[in-house]
């Protein structure tokens, strides 16, 4: 009885059917970037100003966020792809544990409450378990620009000293290039006096998008996509309207799709700068690649096993990994998949395993023999990115395969089978009420 009730509940779970051996077609529609609208949204803390932001990707961590910063006092209105926020009745630097706890973005919320109003109180955050991801180089930053930061009982406490609020420049230099400690840094410093430098910083896309959309909001800030930048803090900010950049993993994930099936598709929009890496895998391993102003047509080949070590941008990105890893399961020869930015970014490979892909795990490097055909079966994503992984090994297999952890998927992803399902895709989403 209990064994017939555990699949009962397995069951009930939601999930995604998928029918694989079903080859893609046309194009597949690519939504604006999930890290860089976070950030961006945290933005409007920073200006009394309106604030509107185009192609904001629909996803459970968008709202997560729409509800932290109406929690602190923000007027937030969401629209399609559009939302707009007003923080000119900013009242509250505390945003609530229980709307923190499973949104990792909610940190960057310290940095702007710090510059805006010289004080807040922000709860560690949560998200993916894939890693320790510490704040320690948020806290160093902010210290370096004259905050006193305390860390109790899980929360962090800062607050600038003196009667004037303000921040003061600083020249900061980073132990590891992290993209969030850089975009903490970044927003803190815009209204600080003097000039502050980052140096080491991430060069992701994200901080580029970040960086752009504060000068048009009236911040001096140069050298964002490179090592070293560059900050003018001002006394105020004003609001501005401005589109998130389309989603590079997104976009690498619907390429990775098209590989798997060994379909021809194009995808759309696409910065294909922000995709050099993994564009250059996907060539090394068979793909032919036809590159247009908007989008980038994948052909497959013969395709054969490739080496991949995650580094910083402009390396291999670590949110491909899991996706790519599903590719070369099916792809001949052997492939060297090395993880080097997160401890605990392997947790697909027992899912791939249980589909039929052969797989060595030794630590964060995972060693994989091609097979001719994934085989389904029910697997769960643990994270967000390993249940897109799972999603692309369902598309290939024989048979019907049973992908949950959704919760993660839909944190990343905008209606993912709604757009695979438009290019070929057999695929149905199974919500049980209740």
């Amino acid at each position: 009885m209990p064994a017939a009730l555990s699949i009962s509940q397995e069951i009930l779970k939601p999930h995604l059917e998928i029918q694989g051996g079903h080859t893609l077609s046309r194009e597949l529609k690519v939504s604006g970037a999930k890290n860089s609208a976070l950030v961006l949204m945290t933005s409007a803390l920073l200006s009394e100003g309106p604030l509107e932001l185009h192609n904001v990707p629909q996803l459970t961590d968008i709202q997560g966020m729409a509800d932290i910063l109406s929690s602190l006092g923000v007027r937030v209105k969401r629209s399609q792809e559009t939302v707009w926020l007003q923080a000119d009745d900013l009242h509250h630097a505390e945003p609530p544990y229980d709307l923190v706890n499973g949104l990792r973005a909610s940190f960057f919320c310290i940095g702007p409450l710090l510059g805006r109003l010289g004080h807040a109180k922000v709860p560690l955050p949560g998200g993916c378990r894939i890693g320790a991801r510490p704040v320690v180089e948020h806290i160093r930053g902010l210290k370096a620009l004259g905050a006193m930061v305390k860390v109790e009982h899980g929360v962090v406490t800062a607050s600038v000293p003196g009667t004037s609020r303000r921040l003061k420049g600083a020249a900061i230099v980073l132990d590891c290039p992290s993209v969030g400690a850089t975009e903490t840094i970044l927003m803190a410093s815009v209204l600080a006096e003097g000039t502050s430098t980052i140096e080491n910083a991430a060069q992701e896309p994200e901080v580029q998008d970040l960086a752009k959309m504060l000068n048009a909001m009236g911040a001096r800030v140069s050298g964002a996509g490179g090592p070293i930048i560059t900050i003018e803090g001002v006394e105020r900010l004003h609001g501005c309207n401005y589109s998130v950049i389309p989603d590079r993993i997104e976009a690498g994930t619907f390429l990775i799709a098209a590989a798997i099936t060994r379909s021809i598709v194009r995808v759309s929009p696409v910065i294909p700068e922000h995709l050099n890496a993994v564009l250059q895998k996907l060539r090394d391993c068979g793909c032919t690649l036809e590159i247009d102003k908007q989008g980038i047509t994948l052909i497959p080949g013969d395709l054969h096993g490739v080496d991949i070590i995650t580094q910083p941008f402009p390396g291999f990105p670590t949110d491909l990994q899991a996706p790519f890893m599903a590719l070369l399961t099916t792809a001949k020869g052997t492939s060297v998949v090395t993880e080097k930015i997160y401890e605990n970014r392997m947790q697909h490979v027992a899912e791939l395993q249980r589909m039929g892909a052969s797989i060595r795990l030794q630590g964060n490097t995972a060693v994989v023999e091609g097979i001719p055909q994934l085989s389904a079966a029910p697997v769960s994503g643990n994270d967000l990115r390993a249940a897109a992984a799972l999603v692309l090994a369902g598309l290939a297999a024989r048979g019907i395969s049973q992908v949950d952890g959704l919760n993660h998927l839909d944190r990343g992803y905008d209606g993912i089978e709604t757009k695979l399902n438009a290019s070929g895709a057999h695929i149905l989403r199974h919500q049980p009420s209740g």
